[in-house]
């Protein structure tokens, strides 16, 4: 897993941030598409707003990276409950 500490951001060009509470992920041979939307309608229709396409490493890499990162929040405040 490759470490972020030295990560550098285009310097004029600050990053967007998208609030998510929903998400799609499809997949082929090749890639996966990972879609991000926000659910707020009564109705429980949904809108996407980013999709990101990375290869199966990469989707390998971001998945490893999730699972640290819950990991160290429920140790920091407590388990998460599934829906």
């Amino acid at each position: 897993m490759k470490n972020n500490s030295n990560v550098e951001h285009k310097k004029n060009k600050p990053l967007e941030g998208q609030y998510a509470n929903c998400f799609q992920i499809g997949q082929n041979e090749f890639e996966f598409v990972l879609d991000f939307g926000q659910s707020y309608d009564e109705d429980g229709k949904e809108t996407f707003h980013t999709r990101i396409i990375c290869n199966p490493y990469s989707a390998n890499i971001l998945l490893k990276l999730l699972q640290k990162s819950v990991k160290e929040h429920e140790e920091m405040f407590g388990d998460i409950e599934d829906d």
